[in-house]
């Protein structure tokens, strides 16, 4: 930054402002923010680039979140920062399910499934030593029905 006139002070303490949500800014981390914004640096590209991206949740048509998400993505793989060209890459290989979410009217998340999942994981560790895939079917159908499970499964005679 030296060689380019910089100031090598500019950046310092700037980690949180660019990580940092605009309205969990505290006014001294606004205050160097808004300096650090002066600047043609690519850190400064990058956090303009990702806070234009968070106008592509507020979209609530399909199309339109569509028509943004490439828009954005065209002009972040135009950017030269190689961070944003792959996670545009990212972003392109999951886009039919990325706009999904707008499909379903944004009234699902994963976090449902992530929760099935985690009682999945947890039953089949459980069971280690489940016989079979029936006795682990079984197994899930009560965990996950909440159903009683049977005072004994083996009969003694």
């Amino acid at each position: 930054m030296k060689d380019e006139g910089y100031d090598e002070s500019v950046l310092t303490n700037t980690k949180y402002c660019f990580l940092k949500n605009p309205e969990n800014l505290t006014e001294k981390q606004k205050l160097k923010l808004s300096d650090v914004l002066q600047y043609d640096l690519k850190s400064v590209r990058a956090h303009l680039l990702k806070e234009s991206f968070r106008l592509f949740w507020e979209y609530k048509s399909p199309y339109w979140a569509q028509w943004y998400l490439e828009k954005w993505c065209a002009r972040a793989m135009r950017s030269r920062l190689k961070p944003m060209k792959d996670f545009v890459r990212m972003i392109r290989s999951h886009q039919p399910l990325i706009m999904n979410w707008f499909k379903a009217k944004k009234q699902f998340n994963s976090g449902i499934v992530g929760g099935l999942n985690r009682k999945v994981n947890l039953v089949t560790r459980k069971g280690f030593g489940f016989r079979s895939y029936e006795v682990l079917k079984i197994a899930l159908y009560h965990t996950m029905g909440d159903l009683p499970e049977p005072e004994s499964t083996h009969r003694f005679c």
